[in-house]
């Protein structure tokens, strides 16, 4: 079918691989287009009024007696901010006030200016069914086998480190949490760091630099595009994906060499996520693996969605396709998942780790992980490998099997357009016009449902989109639940919405009884 990429080496494959992204309807694009018109319209109105003081602009602006001065940022910069986010700002940073298990507990907030700022009410929305956090196996929990070694780790190391990895912040813990992160990926050597966004963003400057040629994924996350940036090496960008464009991309490099001189590269690294967080879909790691060896590049794999939620023992990608862990170079992940901690982890060759030791600035001035954090990992770990004597690894992990498999099937027989690979747990519902971002977030609250709603400039401007993890955690009746209680409202409701919205706005400190009449909120 013409919404669904097939693969381009299907022999490298040990079972079918298909993923779908449909077009966004040439209806539907025109009228997504004709709202954020609307909604720009009438921020340009708005700002014409705040420029001539009928209406308070509530954001930072330069002061008057600044205005010979070079300005700090340009105001238009923040237009997007004014006038389209705070319109659906409240669906967003909402506060939890309990784990964030398969329900969670929201603190109830009003806005009474129009989302520029929050009060809390004091009540809280209780049981609200979790479909936002990344906790794939359900270890975000403060019960259980995890929370109690928790706990045992801060009554013996404390709760802070105090100093960094090479100086006097090395625990034994630090340690064996290293060794046992190497054998569950089946690599020789591993590394921890304290944040996930370091471990990408501070080590890829350590693996290349100028001379050296990076393939990057268009999809990628901000973390690698950043680390990418600051190795000061060339960065060439492939359509999603895509492995006639990556290896265009490949031939192009050995047989060019690097611009005006024409040497050969230093270096060419690929560097490519598991899961893509915004479009479910997996990396075709086979036909990149054969493409790494073909032209004698190096992988770096970042499996932070994908490390503990795919294969059949939850060892990530590698593990899906059953590939051997010596073919991708560079072994990335975060423990902020799957494993209901935080940091992240590289692994791979031990000269790869030991370059990386005295090289890596989250390795020499980052400080050491908690011993708390380090304790949840190790257990966790330990957990879905069995480890711990019991089966719970093995039932979470074919619990999240069955929980993707049967929540993107509902969706998909219901009608709805929804993004990915069959097998990831992270399904992007298509929304596509603004207004229904704002509408479907506040309409699945009222049902008791968290979700995340994702729009421009973070997806394309028609590809609005709500964003649902599914967990381990969540049982078959949460999942019915919301299934049934999906909706989208037709499409000219949502542009009369936008429409209206803006009047209701811009005319309810003026005319705030001709508004309650005449226009639905």
């Amino acid at each position: 079918p013409p919404n669904q990429h097939v693969t381009h080496n299907p022999s490298l494959y040990k079972k079918p691989f298909v993923e779908s992204f449909e077009e966004t309807p040439l209806l539907v694009a025109v009228l997504t287009y004709m709202g954020y018109g609307i909604l720009t319209i009438f921020g340009y109105l708005r700002d014409f009024l705040r420029h001539w003081g009928i209406e308070r602009c509530h954001v930072a602006r330069e002061r008057e007696e600044q205005k010979d001065f070079v300005p700090l940022y340009q105001d238009f910069e923040n237009f997007y901010t004014r006038n389209l986010y705070m319109r659906i700002r409240d669906n967003w940073n909402r506060p939890i006030c309990s784990v964030p298990g398969a329900k969670m507990d929201l603190v109830e907030r009003v806005s009474h200016d129009y989302n520029w700022t929050f009060k809390h009410t004091g009540k809280v929305v209780k049981d609200v069914i979790n479909m936002g956090s990344y906790n794939y196996l359900g270890f975000a929990e403060n019960t259980g086998a995890c929370a109690d070694a928790a706990v045992e780790a801060t009554h013996k190391y404390g709760v802070g480190v105090g100093s960094t990895r090479c100086e006097m912040g090395n625990l034994d813990i630090h340690e064996e949490m290293e060794q046992l992160v190497a054998r569950f990926l089946g690599v020789e050597s591993s590394m921890a760091f304290g944040m996930g966004f370091a471990t990408n963003s501070m080590n890829i400057p350590a693996l290349t630099g100028k001379g050296c040629l990076i393939l990057s994924d268009e999809l990628n996350h901000a973390s690698l595009v950043l680390g990418a940036r600051l190795s000061g090496s060339t960065i060439r960008v492939f359509k999603h994906n895509n492995m006639q464009s990556l290896e265009k991309l490949l031939r192009d490099a050995i047989v060019h060499g690097q611009p005006r001189t024409h040497r050969p590269w230093k270096k060419i690294l690929i560097v490519v996520e598991g899961i893509y967080s915004m479009e479910g879909s997996i990396v075709r790691l086979p036909e990149i693996i054969a493409l790494k060896k073909r032209y004698k590049a190096y992988l770096y794999l970042d499996e932070a969605h994908s490390i503990g939620a795919l294969g059949p023992n939850g060892r990530g990608v590698v593990d899906y396709f059953g590939l051997d862990p010596k073919d991708v170079d560079i072994m990335m992940g975060t423990f902020t998942k799957s494993f209901g901690a935080a940091g992240g982890y590289i692994g791979g060759k031990k000269e790869l780790i030991d370059y990386l030791r005295r090289h890596s600035h989250s390795a020499l001035y980052a400080t050491s992980m908690s011993s708390p954090v380090v304790q949840q990992i190790i257990t966790s770990m330990r957990i879905i490998m069995g480890e711990d004597g019991t089966t719970l690894g093995a039932d979470r992990l074919r619990q999240l099997s069955e929980n993707t498999t049967y929540f993107r099937r509902k969706l998909h027989e219901m009608g709805f357009i929804i993004y990915g690979n069959d097998d990831s747990p992270v399904v992007p519902l298509m929304l596509y016009m603004p207004a229904k971002i704002g509408a479907f977030g506040r309409e699945m609250l009222k049902r008791n449902i968290g979700t995340v709603v994702v729009g421009f400039p973070a997806t394309p401007i028609i590809e609005s989109r709500a964003r649902f993890c599914v967990s381990a955690a969540h049982t078959r009746e949460m999942l019915d639940t919301q299934i049934i209680i999906y909706f989208i409202y037709f499409p000219l409701y949502f542009l009369l919405n936008a429409v209206t919205s803006g009047l209701q706005q811009l005319l309810h400190r003026y005319t705030s009884d001709l508004c309650s009449v005449c226009f639905f909120s």
